[in-house]
């Protein structure tokens, strides 16, 4: 439970009941996400939105087990590997019918907006509309890296990548990462742009040739440009590196306004695309996952348990830690 800025606490909570139409989850496995990051630290504009509040409980990346159902759910949910969508539509109003139900007006986010309460803990109540199965080639590990996979399989459908496109990503942390495997699984080129040392070697481990800086960037028409960093002068760069008619997507949000030219969208005739969540890829993630045309679990840098979350979200890396730039919480340890 985060209780204000940089303060947290593990806490004995009551067990969540499983409401009509709603199923109760045993957490196996959940991800620790820069939106976590941002509540820890204060800077979340959901804070100041008014749209989540301290006593908050995080953690929106997670996979488990169902372990009960409420009213109106088949049993045969129970005893199913799941994880679940984070935005949680009203339902009714003319965004959800049209199928937009993750930028629903009156949305809940787990373990984001609301006060609907997180992941990270040993139980976590969802409505039964939110799950995805799991199948068995889809392993606790991965089942937990499936909601930031929708963010970047989204991104990467934004781009209409085309086989031999030339594709730049710019920020190799968790998301551009994702990017930059889905891409490549699609026949891209794939070249990325980041600033940390560490980042950047995780992107050649993964076998990207195309790691630079941004003094080492080389003179390139890059076909599409995806901006997964937090870095508010980036967009603007994005933009500028795009080929006339290609495509920028912008994933990732800064801390600060980003401020673009709209003259040189029109002058360049670019198409820029926004993506908020995952919602609309996570089928298409689970599936990619499954058959293996993806496989982000060298990702995951360590697994801590509940004990250890305050620590990661005040920036520590745990002993032994790998190169990647995710860690996980097994909430059972």
């Amino acid at each position: 439970m985060l209780t204000g800025p940089r303060e947290f606490e593990v806490q004995d909570v009551a067990p969540p009941v499983a409401e009509p139409g709603h199923v109760v989850i045993d957490v196996q496995r959940a991800g620790v996400c820069g939106t976590d990051v941002e509540f820890f630290t204060g800077g979340m504009q959901y804070l100041h939105d008014g749209f989540a509040e301290y006593p908050l409980r995080i953690g929106h990346e997670w996979m488990g087990t169902v372990a009960s159902i409420g009213e109106g759910v088949d049993p045969a949910w129970i005893g199913r590997r799941v994880t679940g969508d984070t935005m949680l539509g009203c339902g009714i109003c003319r965004r959800c019918l049209r199928g937009n139900q993750h930028v629903c007006e009156f949305r809940y986010e787990v373990g984001i907006r609301g006060g609907f309460p997180g992941a990270l803990a040993e139980q976590l109540a969802v409505p039964v509309t939110a799950l995805h199965p799991l199948p068995d080639t889809v392993d606790d590990t991965l089942g937990a890296l499936v909601e930031p996979g929708g963010n970047a399989l989204r991104s990467v459908w934004g781009a209409k990548l085309q086989q031999g496109d030339r594709l730049l990503v710019l920020g190799p942390g968790t998301i551009g990462l994702l990017v930059a495997m889905f891409a490549k699984a699609e026949g891209a080129e794939v070249h990325l742009m980041g600033r940390s040392p560490r980042s950047l070697e995780c992107a050649r481990a993964l076998g990207f040739d195309g790691v630079w800086t941004e003094d080492e960037l080389p003179v390139l028409p890059w076909d599409a440009v995806i901006d997964a960093s937090n870095t508010p002068a980036l967009p603007a760069k994005a933009l500028d590196l795009v080929e006339p008619a290609g495509r920028v997507v912008y994933v990732g949000l800064a801390g600060s306004p980003s401020l673009v030219d709209t003259r040189t969208i029109a002058l360049k005739d670019v198409t820029a695309v926004g993506v908020l969540s995952a919602s609309p890829g996570l089928a298409g993630t689970v599936e990619q996952y499954a058959a293996g045309a993806v496989d982000p679990r060298p990702l995951v840098a360590a697994t801590v348990g509940l004990d250890g979350v305050g620590a990661v979200l005040a920036g520590e890396r745990p002993l032994g830690a790998g190169l990647g730039p995710k860690i996980h919480v097994d909430p059972r340890i």
